[in-house]
């Protein structure tokens, strides 16, 4: 081989790592182009599973709040029936008990010291306070 041609392999050489490192530079810009693009659409896929997924546990939330409300309210009627069951046996226990609604009044009065007493007059209206001024 001659200097020629070893100088000829040498640009054909060169012009091959040249042609090779501009096909590269092509290839990627071209490939991170369709990675940027590829990218993106992850990013908004998991966007969008994230804004699901939050909108899905506001209606779970929301539903157990429900659920918690109608048991609440489920035991404020047991509770309610329970304390009209209770003044139902009451006052029926107390019906033709006069007497033993006037003991109960007596000791009450005579538990209780500096107290007010209003006595009804006709018509079921009350003095009031009459001998204080």
């Amino acid at each position: 081989m001659n200097t020629n041609e070893i100088r000829i392999g040498r640009v054909f050489a060169m012009i091959g790592v040249i042609l090779v490192a501009v096909l590269c530079a092509w290839f990627a810009n071209i490939g991170l182009k369709i990675y940027g693009v590829w990218h993106q659409k992850k990013e908004g896929e998991a966007e969008l599973a994230r804004a699901e997924s939050n909108r899905r546990i506001k209606t779970l939330e929301a539903k157990a709040a429900e659920e918690s409300a109608k048991h609440l309210a489920e035991a404020e009627i047991i509770r309610a029936r329970g304390v009209a069951a209770a003044n139902q046996i009451i006052g029926d226990s107390l019906k033709g008990n006069e007497s033993y609604l006037r003991y109960l009044w007596i000791q009450g009065l005579q538990s209780e010291k500096n107290q007010v007493i209003y006595v009804p007059t006709e018509g079921n209206l009350p003095i009031l306070e009459a001998g204080k001024r």
